[in-house]
């Protein structure tokens, strides 16, 4: 089982201009809703967003501490015009 304050603090450290909304989906601690907006994201296609998101949480995904993960990630511009 892991935070969702464990898992900012994972993606932080990889992404640290990263604003971040974790979900827990079913309360159970393994399913995860993660939003990220970073200014890394810029100039990168939709999948390298998620391999470095997916980098940051690899060891809490190996040892399926995170069993599910959905994943949207956003540039700071591209979260404006979600809005």
């Amino acid at each position: 089982m892991i935070s969702p304050q464990q898992i900012e603090t994972m993606i932080k450290a990889e992404l640290p201009d990263a604003q971040i909304q974790v979900q827990d989906l079913t309360g159970g601690g393994d399913h995860y809703q993660v939003t990220v907006v970073s200014s890394q994201f810029a100039g990168k296609g939709l999948v390298q967003q998620h391999q470095l998101v997916y980098g940051a949480l690899q060891q809490a995904m190996s040892t399926e501490a995170i069993h599910a993960l959905a994943l949207k990630t956003y540039t700071p511009e591209g979260w404006q015009s979600s809005q």
